[in-house]
């Protein structure tokens, strides 16, 4: 027969140890999320709270109709529908490349991969500014060296983006790369060799053993890239502020600018709130769509 404590603690003793940190959650992650929808619905006046008056849906009305919103948006879309498919793409041929044999060779260059995720994204995005320069970054100097047509970079609307793109995806690679790694390095020999006796070639062993084993770490990897292209910021704000003519402002500059700039506190909470239901819909949809899919060992 279990005594009155032991009873006690069956049914209290978890809720007590997860009490830390659903109190951490509840701080820092929930009541921000209330607040933050909560804002979206006033014009803020920071200087003086009882000037703060409730406007509804006012703020949502007057930034959908505002070019530089409509302009963020399809930015942001772009920015992480290409992150995604770059950096996962190059993670995987890496990850393959450099996990299929072992030798020091190969663990340098995992090292080397592995470096630029380590340096500060503000670092790497002022070292890529001054490269990308039109007068003396050295990009344009092999451009030059090879005959080819100098650049603009970062001061034209048309390339801008991709600039920034480029950075960002040369700053992560690395660090998906070494994820694929460790999930081809899970994948026991027995199943390849196997493979190999039925005679199965690489490009089949790759499709039908290699992407469905590895599938769990890919769609992980999917998941956090789509959140935090989605909340690009800090390369955007060192390498070009967000221009030229709007051309690599994202929701979260955007919001950043209604915050800093404006001090438009209302439509910056519902530029957030925007933001919040972007991520949760792709987040659903890829659970969605994609969960049946992964396998799971």
């Amino acid at each position: 027969m279990k005594n009155v404590k032991d009873r006690f603690w069956e049914k209290i003793g978890p809720y007590l140890l997860v009490a830390p940190a659903m109190t951490g959650i509840a701080l820092f992650v929930i009541y921000p999320i209330i607040k933050l929808i909560s804002m979206s619905f006033y014009k803020v006046n920071q200087l003086n709270p009882d000037k703060t008056k409730f406007v509804g849906f006012s703020n949502y009305q007057k930034m959908f109709k505002t070019a530089e919103f409509q302009k963020a948006l399809v930015n942001t879309g772009y920015y992480a529908l290409f992150m995604i498919l770059i950096v996962l793409g190059c993670s995987l041929i890496l990850a393959v490349w450099l996990g299929s044999k072992k030798s020091r060779v190969n663990s340098a260059a995992q090292a080397s991969a592995f470096l630029p995720h380590i340096i500060s994204m503000v670092s790497v995005g002022l070292i890529f500014q001054q490269m990308m320069d039109p007068d003396y970054g050295i990009f344009n100097a092999l451009l030059g060296a090879m005959g080819l047509q100098k650049s603009q970079f970062l001061r034209s609307s048309d390339s801008a983006m991709n600039s920034v793109i480029f950075t960002s995806a040369w700053k992560s690679i690395g660090y998906y790369t070494l994820i694929l790694i460790a999930a081809l390095q899970s994948i026991p020999e027995s199943i390849y060799e196997a493979a190999d006796l039925d005679n199965a070639g690489s490009v089949r062993t790759f499709f039908k053993i290699t992407l469905p084993m590895i599938s769990p770490q890919i769609f992980f990897v999917l998941i956090v890239m789509t959140i935090g292209n989605f909340k690009v910021f800090e390369t955007i704000r060192v390498m070009t502020s967000g221009g030229p003519n709007n051309a690599t402002t994202s929701l979260v500059y955007y919001i950043y600018n209604k915050v800093f700039m404006d001090f438009d506190v209302g439509r910056a909470a519902a530029g957030g709130v925007i933001l919040l239901i972007i991520v949760g819909i792709m987040t659903v949809l890829y659970f969605v769509s994609l969960s049946k899919k992964v396998h799971y060992q």
